[in-house]
């Protein structure tokens, strides 16, 4: 997983906090073990609902599909933003997608209508943290802990109820404690196996033809739909979504 880098100062005004960089490096799995981690892992087909109690769920950095070898996970972060996140959505409702949103506290808290629109429209939450913290893996486990279970929270406030079910950590930066400590909250540690970096821009061809390139690396791939103009990510889904459905391809959400 590569940390991006560049054009994160947003998160720095939302939050009053300078973000620092680092450079983590996490192999990606290999098609086949994610079909094995599929049939070892259990499996959760709807989101956490209010009230439910928290279940453990395993330590280990999730990358598989539920859908199995020939499943894709579409994963969004760094929202809900009220310009991108509602048009992400028409997107994948369009081609009838489900998606795993990975919101970051402050925006959640900001745009909790947003937070229940994504519940509603049948996709996941996910744990993205308080303030997108790229090097907290170098900070205190209190700070982490804190950035963990206060996002926690927000997210679950701002949605009425409905808990995330994974955590993404901010550019990769996971540690074993934060790991062991989202997977007793029930939120299965989250990674990516396809870095679109449409973060930086590139334009929609270039984003189109990284999905292409890299899907064999494995099936989660992500996507942004909040810090700056994300018109080329809205853009380069129209197209990835058929693709992948062309090449025969499911869209499940991540391993539990």
């Amino acid at each position: 997983m590569a940390r991006h880098s560049g054009g994160r100062g947003w998160y720095g005004k939302v939050v009053g906090a300078a973000l620092g960089v680092t450079v983590l490096a996490v192999g990606a799995s290999l098609w086949t073990a994610q079909a094995d981690a599929v049939n070892a892992s259990p499996k959760a087909t709807a989101p956490a609902k209010p009230g439910s109690a928290v279940k453990p769920v395993a330590i280990t950095i999730a990358h598989a599909s539920d859908k199995g070898a020939r499943g894709v996970n579409i994963t969004v972060d760094d929202g809900p933003d009220p310009e991108w996140t509602p048009q992400v959505l028409d997107v994948l409702r369009e081609y009838g997608v489900k998606a795993t949103f990975c919101m970051v506290g402050t925006q959640a808290q900001a745009h909790p209508d947003l937070v229940k629109k994504v519940v509603a429209d049948g996709h996941r939450l996910c744990d993205h943290t308080v303030s997108h913290d790229t090097s907290m893996d170098k900070k205190s486990p209190a700070y982490r802990s804190q950035q963990i279970l206060d996002a926690e929270r927000m997210i679950t406030k701002a949605s009425g109820g409905v808990r995330p079910m994974y955590y993404r950590a901010p550019g990769g930066a996971f540690t074993p404690d934060s790991r062991k400590l989202a997977a007793s909250r029930g939120m299965r540690p989250l990674g990516w196996n396809v870095d679109t970096k449409d973060f930086e821009r590139p334009g929609t061809d270039t984003i189109v033809a990284t999905v292409q390139q890299e899907l064999p690396n494995g099936p989660t791939l992500l996507f942004h739909d909040a810090g700056g103009d994300r018109s080329q990510t809205v853009a380069a889904l129209r197209r990835v979504l058929p693709w992948l459905k062309d090449q025969g391809y499911s869209f499940g959400f991540p391993v539990r």
